[in-house]
C-alpha cells in the first residue's frame, strides 16, 4: 500500500533573484530520494517574493483581494512547474488545479506530485494540509526557511527559543497575530490549523534541507502535537 507524505515548500526556495536554482535543486535532490525510500510525495510550492512583489504591484494598481489571490496562486503553480522541472522523470508532468486533479494524479505511476494553490482566500498552507486530509498522508512536512518552531521570529529575535514540540491550540496561539490578506500568510495561519487540528495530521516544522530527515523519522525541526 502506498505510503502518501505532504511536503509543503516555502516560497523561499523560489526567490530565484538571490538564490538562483541550486536550493530548488536541492528540494527536488530531497523529494527524490524520499521517493527511493518508499515514499510518494504530493509537494505544495508557495508563492515567496516573487508573489510578493506581484501583489504589491498589483495593490498598488488598485486590484482587489480576491484578484490578488488569485495572481498569487499563478505565481504558486508557476513556482510548482519549476519543481517540476527539477524532478524530471520523477514527477507528475502536470500541476494540479484542485483537489480532484490531486487525487486523479495519485492514481499515476509517477511516485510526487506538484502543485500550487487552489483557490482565492487560502494559503498554500492550506492546500497542503487539505491535500495531507484527501491522500490520507502519514505526515505533513511543512519545509521553511528556518528549522523549526520559534517563540519569535528568529530572524527578528536572536533570543527566540526553538520548540521541539508545540500543540496546535499553542500553535494557534503563538501565530494569533498573523494577517491573512493576500501575500502575508507566514508560517501557518487559521485555516490551516483549523484543518491539521480536525484530522490529527502528523506534522514536522523544519527547514527546506531537513525534509528527507523528517521523512526518515529523525529528531529535526518542531513536531506539532494533538
Amino acid at each position: 500500500m502506498d505510503r502518501f507524505a505532504v511536503v509543503k515548500v516555502s516560497g523561499a526556495v523560489f526567490d530565484l533573484q538571490n538564490k538562483g536554482g541550486e536550493i530548488v535543486r536541492r528540494v527536488a535532490q530531497q523529494l527524490a530520494m524520499a521517493a527511493e525510500i518508499g515514499w510518494r510525495v504530493a509537494a505544495v510550492a508557495g508563492g515567496g517574493n516573487i508573489a510578493r512583489i506581484y501583489i504589491g504591484a498589483a495593490r498598488d494598481l488598485g486590484a482587489s483581494e480576491a484578484a490578488l489571490d488569485e495572481l498569487g496562486i499563478l505565481i504558486t503553480r508557476a513556482n510548482a512547474e519549476l519543481l517540476i522541472a527539477a524532478l524530471g522523470g520523477h514527477a507528475y508532468p502536470s500541476v494540479p488545479q484542485t483537489l480532484g486533479e490531486l487525487l486523479s494524479a495519485s492514481a499515476s505511476n509517477r511516485r510526487i506530485i506538484v502543485m500550487g494553490g487552489l483557490q482565492p482566500g487560502q494559503s498554500t498552507n492550506a492546500v497542503a494540509a487539505l491535500a495531507a486530509e484527501s491522500l490520507g498522508a502519514e505526515i505533513l512536512v511543512n519545509a521553511t526557511d528556518v528549522d523549526g518552531v520559534y517563540t519569535e521570529d528568529p530572524r527578528k529575535n536572536p533570543g527566540a527559543v526553538k520548540l521541539r514540540s508545540v500543540s496546535v491550540d499553542d500553535l494557534a496561539r503563538l501565530l494569533s497575530g498573523a494577517g491573512h490578506r493576500a501575500g502575508t500568510y507566514e508560517l501557518l495561519d487559521h485555516v490551516s490549523i483549523h484543518i491539521l487540528g480536525r484530522s490529527s495530521i502528523p506534522t514536522v516544522v523544519t527547514s527546506y534541507d531537513g525534509i528527507l530527515a523528517a521523512l526518515k523519522g529523525e529528531d529535526v525541526g518542531t513536531r506539532i502535537t494533538y
